[in-house]
């Protein structure tokens, strides 16, 4: 009998990407939780504060309103048109409403502008560490993902001359992520500056992932949208997640010139369409409404900061770049490697989950294997009790 030739189980496409490592950590996390273990959570990006209530006012006004039927794919004129004079007021950019998009979370929108700007064999420079996603969504895309690694000695300074290094011709796009996820480095305007008109020069997109935008420590908060010469070959990528702790609400947005919004909600046309009216009417209150929230946020992430820092130093052979921005920091635990069989931060990030009930990410989930990520975005007592186990874990090595 002929034997029948194998059956592809899968896509070539899905079978280029893995689950997010962030979700993975916080799923085998949440196993553990199920058990009964009492775990201090370093793990997910996600804001510990409530969503503001004038925000969730809204949306309970909007449903009983009856705003709950679809919308226009882009998004209501309305929250484009307010999120385009936000950033302008906030940012310096020039956007109209025809030029933004709304999404279900940024990630989404980034799915979107990497999915209309990729092809197969073109290259996308991606500086390490990088958010988990980035790698998968330009592998999805087809797209070949060009390393620029930086240097935590330098604070993981990134300059136009270490981009400029790694262009070829089947360079199509830059992805910048400042402030950093995971490593909190905030990109000097200069130099970003630099590498905006560079690859405006070379007909090169960069993508800017602005979702830590408004958690500058520095004094010098930068938007790419600012550069308005270079506006032709910019692409925006926002959130209202970690500005407005809004997480769960999953509500994100594009600014890029109208072609580009356009290729991007023709996709999400096909894909999610609207975002629910009732949360972009919570949108629209979070970006018109008033604004203190987003700062008594920032000063305090500013003290967890201090406190998780303070200590990180306790604990020997550790160290930590000072992050300028989010709510991580991103502490080198290679002194650790040779000891009790450890050779990389995932071995150190499970061991730590399971043998003292820290949840931690490895770096290898961002491109480096030295270090763990921790999030601060938790309460003072969180973090004492988490970094109080891992004092005493790593002293038993």
């Amino acid at each position: 009998m002929a034997t029948l030739p194998a059956v592809k189980q899968f896509s070539d496409r899905v079978n280029r990407i893995e689950i997010s490592a962030t979700m993975a950590v916080v799923a085998e996390a949440a196993k553990l939780k199920a058990g009964g273990a009492d775990l201090v959570e370093f793990g997910a990006g996600e804001p510990h504060f409530s969503t503001p209530q004038h925000i969730k006012d809204a949306a309970i006004t909007a449903i009983n309103n009856d705003c709950t039927r679809y919308t226009a794919v882009a998004g209501i004129n309305e929250l484009r048109t307010a999120i385009a004079r936000r950033h302008a007021a906030d940012l310096g950019s020039l956007y109209q409403a025809s030029e933004c998009m709304v999404s279900t979370g940024g990630k989404l929108a980034l799915f979107n502008a990497l999915q209309v700007l990729v092809d197969h064999g073109d290259e996308v420079i991606l500086p390490v560490p990088y958010w988990v996603s980035f790698k998968d969504i330009i592998e999805y895309a087809g797209g070949k993902c060009v390393y620029v690694e930086t240097n935590e000695a330098d604070n993981f300074r990134l300059t136009v001359e270490m981009i400029e290094r790694q262009i070829t011709p089947r360079t199509r796009a830059i992805i910048i992520n400042t402030p950093n996820n995971p490593s909190g480095a905030v990109l000097d305007p200069a130099d970003f500056t630099a590498i905006l008109r560079l690859a405006h020069k070379r007909g090169i997109y960069v993508i800017a992932d602005e979702c830590y935008v408004y958690l500058n420590y520095t004094p010098r908060r930068f938007s790419a949208g600012s550069i308005t010469d270079a506006r032709e070959h910019v692409v925006i990528i926002g959130s209202l997640s970690k500005t407005y702790a809004m997480t769960g609400w999953r509500l994100g947005y594009a600014l890029a010139p109208a072609p580009i919004i356009n290729a991007m909600t023709k996709l999400q046309s096909q894909s999610t369409s609207s975002t629910a009216h009732m949360v972009q009417m919570a949108g629209l209150a979070a970006v018109t409404g008033p604004q203190d929230c987003v700062e008594k946020m920032k000063k305090d992430y500013v003290l967890l900061q201090e406190l998780i820092l303070g200590h990180l130093k306790l604990i020997p052979g550790i160290t930590c770049v000072k992050p300028e921005g989010a709510f991580y920091v991103y502490p080198n635990v290679s002194a650790y490697f040779g000891k009790s069989g450890i050779t990389s931060g995932a071995d150190v990030a499970k061991r730590l989950l399971h043998e003292a009930h820290v949840v931690t990410v490895p770096g290898e989930a961002f491109g480096t294997r030295d270090h763990i990520r921790l999030s601060y975005a938790t309460s003072p007592r969180e973090i004492e009790r988490g970094l109080e186990r891992m004092q005493a874990w790593f002293g038993k090595l």
